[in-house]
């Protein structure tokens, strides 16, 4: 399993970049290897966001990207927004303990 993080600055309207990503994950969802995303919007700065998508592997990942349906989609968000991305590996996981469970 990798994690792709990807931090948007959106310089154009953020109704469209969000419209044009929810075309893009669209897209995603249909590609071999594809667990899940989520994209976060920030609550004090408008027009930044997060997207954190899980992909089988990173070899599933790359086909998507590389995959030439994806490039349209590449364009119009670049059109609208800088980004920084980036793949992950897990590496520490926490999830909150049930009641009655602490020591």
């Amino acid at each position: 399993m990798v994690t792709f993080v990807n931090r948007f600055e959106v310089s154009g309207p953020v109704e469209e970049f969000e419209r044009a990503f929810e075309a893009t994950s669209d897209f995603f969802r249909t590609q071999p290897g594809f667990v899940s995303h989520r994209m976060l919007r920030h609550l004090e700065h408008s027009g930044h966001y997060v997207n954190v998508a899980e992909w089988r592997d990173v070899d599933s990942f790359r086909e998507a990207v590389g995959h030439p349906g994806f490039e349209p989609h590449a364009r119009i968000l670049r059109a609208l927004a800088t980004s920084t991305p980036g793949l992950y590996t897990p590496l520490l996981e926490w999830a909150a303990a049930e009641p009655g469970q602490l020591g």
